[in-house]
C-alpha cells in the first residue's frame, strides 16, 4: 500500500542492484509506476479548486441583489475571471515547462484563498472584480501544473491519469451550486469566507504534492532525452488546429446543456424547475462517468479512436435530441454526456504527445481554451435564444459534433512513436 504521497515512489535508483546499467534503467522503471496516491491527491485538489470556482458563479444572483448590479456588470465579473483563468494558463504552463516550480501549486491556491476572503468582505463592485481576478489567477496556475503532475504520476497510463484528475474537477463543479444554495444564500456574503477552509486544505495537500514533484526525475534532468514525433512543423500546426476545432465543438455543445437545458425542458415539456434540475444533474453525472471512461480506453486502443467516437460518434444522438419526447430526451442526454465527455482527456494527451516536452503549455492552452469557450458559448447561445427560441438553439447545436469528421486529418502520433 502507498503512504500519504507514496514515499516508496520517491525511493530512487539507489535501491537497485549494482550492475552498470542499473542507474540508467532505474529512473525509467520509476516513471513506469502509476502513483495512485498522487493521482488521488491531485484529483481531490481539483475537486476543491473547481468547487470554489463554481461556487462564485452560483452566487451571482445574491451579488446582483446586494450590489444592485446590472447584467452587464455580472458579465464583467465573468469576463475578469475568464481573462485571468483562461489567458494566463498557457503562459504559466510554458514558463514552468522551462523552469519547473514544484511549489507553484500551493502558491496558486493561495491566490484563490485571497480572492475568496476578499469577496466575502467586498464593499463595492470594483473590489468584487479584484477578487474574481485573484481566483482566476489561482486557476491559471492550478490547471497546467496539476495536469503536469498527473502525467508525471501516470506511469505511462496518461489517459487514465488525466481522467482521474479531471473527474475531480467535474465533481467539484457540481458541488459548488449545491453548497451555495445550502450555505451562502441563507447566510449571506460573509459566509463565502467559510470556504477558505477548503482552500487551506487544498494548500496542505498541494504542498505535499510539491514535495513529491520536487523529487521527480523530470525536475532534476534536462529533457533532451524526450522522444520527438517525426512530424513537420506544418503537420503539428494542422493537427493543433484540428484539436482546437474539436474542443470548440465539444464545449459549445456542453455550454448549450449546462446553461440552457433546464429552460429547454421547461419550455418544451412544461416540467417544474425541480424536475428540470434533476435531468441536468443526471446529465452531469453522465459527464463525470464519461470523463473516467475515456482516458483508460484511449490508453488501450489509442487516443485518435476515442476522439473519433466521442466527437463524431455522438452526432446521431445530438441530431435526434431536438425531436425526442421526454423519455428519449433523458436517454439521449445520458448517452451524449458519457460519449462527449470522454473526448477531453484523449485530446489533451494526444496534444501533449504531439508536442513533447511542452506538457504545461499544452495543458494550459487547452484548459484555458475550454474555459473561455464555455463562457463565450453561453453568451452567444443566450443571444441566439433571445433572437429565436431555446428549441432553435438545440437544433443549431445538434450539428456541432459533425466537426468531428476533421479527426481524419490528425496524424497517427502513437503509431509513429511505436516505430521510433
Amino acid at each position: 500500500m502507498e503512504t500519504s504521497l507514496d514515499k516508496g515512489a520517491l525511493a530512487g535508483a539507489s535501491a537497485a542492484g549494482g550492475t552498470p546499467a542499473a542507474p540508467a534503467a532505474q529512473p525509467a522503471a520509476k516513471l513506469q509506476r502509476t502513483v495512485y496516491s498522487v493521482l488521488g491527491a491531485i484529483s481531490f485538489s481539483h475537486l476543491l479548486n473547481d468547487m470554489i470556482q463554481s461556487l462564485i458563479l452560483a452566487i451571482y444572483p445574491m451579488l446582483k441583489d446586494n450590489f444592485s448590479l446590472s447584467f452587464g456588470q455580472i458579465g464583467l465579473i465573468t469576463l475578469t475571471y475568464q481573462i485571468t483563468a483562461s489567458l494566463l494558463q498557457p503562459l504559466v504552463g510554458s514558463y514552468t515547462d522551462k523552469h519547473p516550480k514544484p511549489y507553484s501549486l500551493p502558491v496558486g491556491m493561495g491566490f484563490t484563498l485571497a480572492g475568496l476572503l476578499l469577496m466575502s468582505v467586498a464593499p463595492s463592485f470594483g473590489v468584487l472584480l479584484v477578487a474574481a481576478a485573484l481566483v482566476g489567477c489561482g486557476s491559471s496556475v492550478f490547471h497546467p501544473e496539476s495536469s503536469r503532475v498527473a502525467r508525471m504520476a501516470s506511469g505511462g497510463r496518461h489517459g487514465l491519469a488525466q481522467s482521474l484528475f479531471q473527474v475531480g474537477g467535474n465533481a467539484g463543479s457540481s458541488l459548488g451550486p449545491l453548497l451555495a444554495a445550502l450555505i451562502v444564500i441563507p447566510h449571506g456574503q460573509r459566509s463565502i469566507a467559510w470556504f477558505s477552509v477548503a482552500a487551506l486544505v487544498a494548500i496542505v495537500v498541494l504542498t505535499q504534492i510539491g514535495r513529491w514533484y520536487k523529487q521527480h526525475p523530470s525536475v532534476k534532468k534536462v529533457r533532451s532525452h524526450v522522444a520527438h514525433a517525426t512530424l513537420s512543423r506544418s503537420q503539428v500546426m494542422l493537427a493543433m488546429g484540428v484539436l482546437v476545432l474539436l474542443v470548440f465543438s465539444k464545449y459549445f455543445y456542453l455550454a448549450s446543456i449546462n446553461s440552457y437545458f433546464t429552460f429547454y425542458l421547461i419550455d418544451k415539456f412544461h416540467l417544474s424547475v425541480q424536475a428540470a434540475q434533476i435531468h441536468l444533474f443526471v446529465f452531469l453525472a453522465a459527464v463525470a462517468a464519461g470523463t473516467v471512461i475515456g482516458g483508460p480506453i484511449g490508453d488501450r486502443i489509442g487516443r485518435k479512436y476515442v476522439i473519433w467516437v466521442s466527437i463524431l460518434g455522438v452526432a446521431p444522438f445530438t441530431l435526434l435530441l431536438p425531436y425526442a419526447n421526454l423519455f428519449w430526451t433523458g436517454v439521449l442526454t445520458v448517452i451524449i454526456g458519457v460519449v462527449l465527455a470522454s473526448a477531453f482527456s484523449a485530446i489533451l494527451v494526444y496534444a501533449q504527445e504531439l508536442i513533447p516536452g511542452k506538457v504545461g503549455m499544452v495543458a494550459g492552452l487547452f484548459f484555458g481554451f475550454a474555459f473561455g469557450l464555455g463562457g463565450i458559448g453561453a453568451a452567444v447561445l443566450g443571444q441566439l435564444a433571445d433572437a429565436t427560441s431555446i428549441a432553435f438553439v438545440y437544433k443549431v447545436c445538434s450539428f456541432l459534433p459533425l466537426i468531428g469528421v476533421l479527426t481524419a486529418l490528425l496524424p497517427d502520433v502513437e503509431g509513429k512513436r511505436a516505430k521510433a
